[in-house]
């Protein structure tokens, strides 16, 4: 199996990274700052606008290592790539399901199949541990309208009704959100989701730990041999890496949300970690996106019992496991795509 070795996150908006030897050197106005050995890490994410040297570059691609660039705000921008990996009859595979809208519908409503449980989860997991807290009946009737949106999901061919039942879900699950949230309401309210920009804290962090996850989602996709933008549920559009937003859609509920959510009712963040703009978009700022990122990589390291292969894992082994599912079931080593439902 695959072992989990780290993320380096260059935070510092004016950091420039070049290779020195078998070393990430991290550079501010032409003096080395810090360095890290290159065995000990998976990938690199780069918040900063200088980038990185063609020699890391090259460097990472040889050794499967992801590089990606995002915005200081998290936004994705672009991700070094080496010499396709895996076996070229597996993408022939993959893209010719990806063509067909019927097989594209059966592995994708897996996807949802297992966000929507994992949502429904979520919510069941509140009300067991936080029942005098929260508003219990009306987070049961979510989760009622949740579980039986699932036998829907099961019987769909086409993608239209898909998306369609998986937008309800969302609607609901989205609805009761704030009855999640247990921090300070004076800062962390939640009304709805808002994406470009957000605009309360809350959307700030759902939204940079969306952008995170499809950063692993994109990495574990590549390095079994898939095409990371060519998705079943997601379809193409240029620079978008759709099969990542298919597989991340089960992570959503249970690595992301949760993730933010035991943030925030742990007081992990305060005001002082946000940016709030004149035209009312909200970020997290440098010493936020430390905080978070920290506690991320934290998170990953704990482990689970995968509900299919029934291994211990480390968290941040489980996008990489579904995609070696995935996988798998594409090459007819299995008869369905076995979706991650969270226990």
């Amino acid at each position: 199996m695959r072992q989990l070795l780290n993320t380096l996150f260059v935070t510092s908006e004016d950091i420039y990274l070049s290779l020195d030897g078998e070393n990430v050197v991290a550079n501010r106005d032409k003096t080395a700052v810090a360095r890290y050995p290159l065995h000990t890490l998976s990938a690199i994410i780069s918040f900063s606008y200088p980038g990185a040297s063609p020699a890391l570059m090259g460097a990472c691609a040889q050794r499967g290592i992801s590089l990606s660039f995002l915005t200081p705000r998290g936004k994705f921008l672009a991700r070094t790539t080496g010499e396709s990996n895996g076996n070229v009859l597996l993408r022939r595979t993959h893209y010719r399901i990806a063509d067909d809208s019927v097989q594209s519908c059966i592995i994708a409503r897996g996807m949802i199949f297992g966000k929507i449980y994992n949502a429904r989860w979520s919510i069941q997991r509140t009300r067991r541990d936080h029942r005098l807290r929260v508003d219990d009946q009306r987070l049961e009737e979510v989760s009622n309208q949740l579980k039986a949106l699932l036998p829907q999901l099961l019987c769909q061919t086409d993608l239209e009704s898909l998306r369609g039942l998986e937008g309800a879900a969302a609607t609901a699950y989205f609805g009761v959100f704030d009855q999640l949230i247990l921090g300070d309401k004076s800062i962390f309210c939640f009304k709805t989701r808002t994406r470009r920009p957000p605009l309360d804290p809350v959307n700030a962090l759902l939204s940079f730990s969306y952008s995170l996850l499809s950063h692993d989602c994109a990495w574990a996709l590549e390095s079994v041999g898939l095409d990371s933008y060519v998705g079943f549920l997601h379809r193409d559009r240029p620079g978008r890496s759709s099969l990542a937003l298919d597989l991340m859609e089960e992570f959503r509920p249970c690595i992301a949300d949760r993730f933010v959510l035991s943030c925030i009712n742990n007081h992990i963040f305060r005001a002082s970690d946000f940016d709030f703009r004149e035209n009312g978009a909200v970020f997290l700022n440098e010493s936020g996106r430390r905080t978070f990122l920290r506690r991320w990589q934290e998170r990953k390291k704990d482990s689970l019992t995968h509900p299919f292969l029934g291994e211990k894992v480390p968290w941040g082994l489980v996008p990489y496991l579904q995609a070696m599912l995935l996988a798998r079931y594409l090459r007819g080593d299995l008869e369905a795509y076995p979706p991650f439902l969270w226990k």
